[in-house]
């Protein structure tokens, strides 16, 4: 009952509780508002005194919270950013690898196309697509076969120098071994062909730009630094293809050849396009044909031996 009688006199002085809470803010907007001269205004000052206690701390707290929340979406922005300039770079870098490749690669078939204009021999350019490094035959394989007029033992070569010859062909690919293998070999000189003597064989070492030269007469003397070329005496290459230089002599004698290793002029470990050579030396005449007054067949001679058994002896009938 006493709870009940205490909320009905809230409700009954809830009105004039009111009014009387209006007036007083009332009577304080118009003090506030009343302005003097020379004063200031004293109760807007002491509020704003009062009130600093509890704003200075908020407004710490809350710049400190803004600017941590602010520092991670900033860092979460540069990361982002950072990712995505890192994407550009990797593309920028793509791309300038990828114009050096073909700058490159034009520089090469420009050599090749020179190469081509210069040689006396039709010349097919081609593409290396595959190597075989393996213990039998240090060789490559190019996109060009029989359908082009590839065929054996045509010689391949890069604007530097001599680079093999082919071994094997197939329709629209051929395979060439290389002139570092040492199963091959080639009839070369040391100097100009047609002046020089220094005539021998070079070899291969299996070694990626090294070759080695024998038979060449100790007494003929050989200078580092000298051009070698082929001879052509291989049936093989054609003479004057450029194979490398002397890297070093070892020195024979009247009696013992020198050892001559030579560095090849052409790029064997870097080679992406060659040059094929159109070329097969004529066949030579058989041996029989090419001496005079030999008989040239086996049946000639059967039919002589019949024809001077077949004679009469003329001196035996005289005699008797």
């Amino acid at each position: 009952m006493a709870i009940e009688r205490s909320q009905k006199e809230v409700w009954r002085l809830a009105p004039y509780l009111m009014v009387v809470l209006l007036l007083g803010n009332f009577i304080l907007m118009a003090f506030d508002a009343k302005e003097e001269n020379s004063k200031q205004r004293v109760l807007r000052v002491w509020t704003q005194a009062a009130a600093e206690f509890v704003q200075s701390p908020v407004t710490t707290v809350t710049s400190a919270a803004n600017g941590y929340f602010q520092s991670i979406y900033q860092l979460r922005t540069a990361q982002t950013d950072n990712d995505v300039l890192k994407e550009k770079i990797q593309a920028l870098e793509i791309e300038l690898q990828d114009s050096k490749t073909m700058t490159a690669e034009n520089e090469r078939l420009k050599s090749l196309i020179q190469l081509k204009d210069e040689t006396k021999y039709k010349v097919l350019m081609a593409k290396i697509v595959g190597r075989d490094p393996s213990t039998w035959f240090d060789s490559s394989i190019v996109n060009r076969g029989n359908l082009d007029g590839i065929k054996l033992n045509m010689p391949v070569v890069t604007n530097e120098g001599l680079a093999g010859r082919v071994i094997a062909v197939s329709p629209i690919t051929s395979q060439f071994v290389l002139i570092t293998d040492d199963k091959s070999a080639a009839a070369a000189i040391v100097g100009q062909l047609g002046v020089s003597n220094a005539l021998g064989v070079v070899r291969g070492m299996n070694d990626k730009d090294q070759l080695v030269m024998n038979y060449v007469p100790g007494s003929t003397p050989i200078e580092v630094g000298e051009t070698v070329y082929t001879t052509g005496l291989d049936g093989i290459y054609p003479p004057g293809l450029k194979i490398g230089e002397v890297t070093e002599v070892r020195t024979g004698s009247a009696t013992v050849p020198h050892v001559i290793y030579i560095k090849t002029s052409a790029k064997i470990s870097s080679m992406q396009e060659v040059a094929i050579l159109l070329y097969q030396q004529t066949e030579r005449p058989k041996y029989e044909q090419a001496l005079p007054n030999t008989i040239k067949d086996v049946n000639m001679l059967a039919n002589s031996n019949v024809n001077t058994a077949a004679k009469p002896n003329t001196n035996a009938n005289t005699n008797r």
